[in-house]
């Protein structure tokens, strides 16, 4: 199933994306419990077979498809990523945090100011979201635990990053709306191999990244067994798993998100994820 959070005649609803239009599911439930929850997953399984009524794209806005309760992100989880940088191989999953501030939906616009960052970066990414309650789970169990898929843009200021001799990967990493997600979850049933999945960022229709997942140095399955010796994960956490190469301060010169550049995550069997950005000045 495509699961979504959609804004239709005034009114937050989630559904399920199909050829013909839209299912409401509100009536079962929201997104994190359609991915959490067995029999709520059932239910919507039968109400999409059975339905009569969908509601038309064009009717609806889709917002971000769930608040996670955790951003857990991955830094330099692709190998050409890792070159482009400079930066040593990990030996093991490079962690850092989001805030649930960071959160933004598909056709937001993401707004910052001149005098808080100048240096913004756009990383396409896998993102995954929990769907079990996980807490020391072996690596070959790891994916039992996957609600569902999600396109991430893990937008990145690197003057704050990277600029000061202590590092501030979080401060730089949780900007307001600097998380946009979407524009749906797909549930891990329908992505049997997360591992498979092209992934593409455009900026302003011009691609500037291209990869697979199957690029992964810590692959999904390594990633939620590894958080998971340390914190228990949750239903609806979600971790953004890493970006390939062609991010734009590897560049020459830098090429850093400007007032109105529109910036678009794709990753196949998922969707498209689409922002502008705005600065304040």
């Amino acid at each position: 199933m495509k699961l979504a959070t959609f804004l239709h005649r005034g009114t937050v609803k989630s559904g399920a994306l199909t050829e013909r239009g839209i299912v409401d599911l509100s009536a079962i439930g929201d997104v994190l419990t359609l991915l959490a929850d067995p029999e709520s997953r059932g239910a919507a399984e039968s109400a999409i077979a059975t339905a009569t009524v969908f509601i038309p794209l064009d009717e609806v806005r889709l917002v971000a498809p769930l608040q996670p309760r955790a951003i857990i992100g991955i830094g330099l989880n692709y190998l050409d990523h890792v070159r482009e940088t400079g930066a040593k191989l990990p030996e093991r999953p490079v962690v850092f945090a989001k805030f649930p501030n960071a959160v933004a939906g598909p056709g937001d616009v993401i707004t910052w100011c001149a005098d808080a960052t100048q240096q913004v970066d756009y990383e396409a990414e896998l993102g995954v979201i929990i769907g079990r309650a996980c807490y020391r789970v072996a690596k070959d169990e790891a994916l039992r635990y996957v609600g569902g898929y999600t396109c991430v843009n893990d937008l990145s200021a690197r003057d704050l990053q990277l600029g000061d001799s202590g590092k501030q990967w979080t401060l730089g990493k949780t900007l307001d709306g600097f998380c946009p997600i979407g524009p749906v979850v797909v549930t891990a049933d329908a992505i049997p191999d997360p591992q498979q999945l092209e992934i593409r960022c455009m900026l302003n229709g011009a691609l500037v990244q291209h990869s697979n997942t199957s690029k992964m140095i810590f692959d999904v399955a390594t990633l939620i067994a590894h958080l998971s010796q340390f914190i228990t994960l949750r239903p609806g956490d979600l971790i953004a798993t890493g970006t390939p190469a062609g991010v734009g301060m590897s560049r020459k010169p830098p090429r850093w998100l400007q007032d109105g550049d529109v910036c678009t995550v794709e990753i196949a069997g998922i969707g498209a994820l689409t922002n502008t950005m705005r600065v304040i000045a």
